[in-house]
């Protein structure tokens, strides 16, 4: 069971945030935002997957051309 903790603490910490960020931009919790997407995946035989790749591709875009800058001197 250690593995699987370190494994999903890994996952968690370093992953894309997709998730999370969709189920704080919804009001929900992640688990369920990720579950959806689990059996979306199966559903669709790896579409979910997919739609899940372009939507973090697509967050992390938005983070690097919308960064929050403190001072004009961070330019």
């Amino acid at each position: 069971m250690g593995m699987v903790a370190s494994l999903r603490t890994y996952l968690e910490k370093y992953g894309f945030y997709v998730s999370t960020r969709l189920a704080d931009r919804l009001g929900m919790r992640a688990r369920s935002v990720r579950i959806t997407f689990i059996y979306f995946t199966f559903a669709t035989l790896g579409a979910g997957f997919a739609v899940y790749l372009i939507i973090a591709f697509w967050l992390k875009i938005k983070d690097l051309v919308y960064v929050k800058r403190s001072s004009v001197f961070d330019l």
